[in-house]
């Protein structure tokens, strides 16, 4: 065990933060979340962190408790001298709004960065960033971590190869799944769609040949799972043999679980960047516990992270 550094956590995910810090050898250390009769909450550590690097582990999913979790921990390492400060938030919130794509509206994902650096974190690391530019969000070093790296070998090890075509839900998922079907040589096929408010798809149409394919749908969140299934069953008509489905952060909202159950997709591979609300014979969960340790250990060795990235 590291002396020189600790691992602490939330309320958001500690079955997730337990298995990162067993992975890289150590044990969570004692916080406190302390509540009020009157639903306020306050953070304090149950050990000394003067002079430690300190490793707050807090996926930001909802209700924003967990987000403020997350900046109170921090606030308290920082006036307890803690040497360095990192979050590592594995699933980072409020990602999707990281741009103004309407009048007056506001950019979620700069506003929990500008309070993160605000709060004294010092490193940030994450996985699979809804849009890679929030890495310029912050004044401090960002390690922003691919599920790639998992999911490239349980593709390789588990699938077809020679019937598989990787397919993208969106144009927005374009980059991604062709970064998948570039190193694995497989062709592409790309959903296109139209969609005139959030959460509701209106059309949509194939791009590319699946008659015949095993379909693999790649994407970094599936929320309430109207595009995923739309696009599975667009799939099926388009003469796909299978439909299966890679995404990173299962968020899985509303009316998710049971458009999955469903839903033409065979199978449905995630992390465990979000805990599950309930279990589904569809759903495969694949651990980041391992990834995340091991670039926590690089970073406390002063290593280059570069050979944890696949594509």
């Amino acid at each position: 065990m590291d002396s020189q550094l600790k691992f602490f956590t939330g309320n958001a995910h500690p079955e997730l933060a337990e298995a990162i810090a067993k992975a890289y050898g150590s044990e969570l250390g004692e916080v406190t979340i302390a509540k009020f009769s009157d639903g306020e909450f306050t953070a304090y550590f149950d050990e000394t962190v003067r002079g430690k690097d300190v490793f707050l582990i807090q996926t930001t999913i909802p209700p924003t408790d967990n987000l403020f979790e997350l900046l109170l921990m921090i606030d308290a390492a920082k006036r307890a001298s803690a040497r360095n400060i990192i979050a590592v938030i594995p699933y980072f919130g409020f990602a999707r709004q990281d741009r103004k794509d309407k009048p007056r509206v506001a950019i979620g994902s700069k506003l929990v960065a500008n309070m993160l650096t605000a709060a004294g974190v010092t490193r940030l690391m994450t996985m699979d960033l809804h849009a890679d530019q929030i890495q310029g969000f912050f004044e401090v070093p960002v390690d922003h971590l691919f599920a790639s790296s998992i999911f490239l070998p349980y593709i390789q090890e588990n699938l077809d190869l020679s019937s598989l075509v990787i397919a993208a839900p969106d144009t927005g998922g374009t980059k991604r799944a062709n970064s998948y079907a570039k190193y694995l040589d497989l062709e592409l096929a790309i959903c296109y769609k139209q969609r005139r408010v959030a959460n509701e798809v209106q059309d949509m149409m194939v791009i590319g040949d699946v008659k015949g394919k095993d379909v693999l749908l790649i994407d970094d969140i599936i929320d309430t799972a109207g595009t995923l299934c739309k696009a599975a069953s667009l799939m099926k008509e388009e003469g796909a043999k299978s439909v299966r489905a890679i995404c990173t952060h299962p968020v899985l909202s509303g009316p998710a679980y049971d458009r999955i159950e469903a839903s033409d997709i065979t199978e449905l591979i995630v992390t465990d960047t979000i805990p599950l609300q309930k279990e589904s014979s569809k759903i495969k969960v694949l651990t980041v516990a391992n990834l995340f340790a091991d670039v926590v250990q690089k970073i406390e060795t002063q290593k280059s992270i570069s050979s944890n990235f696949i594509i």
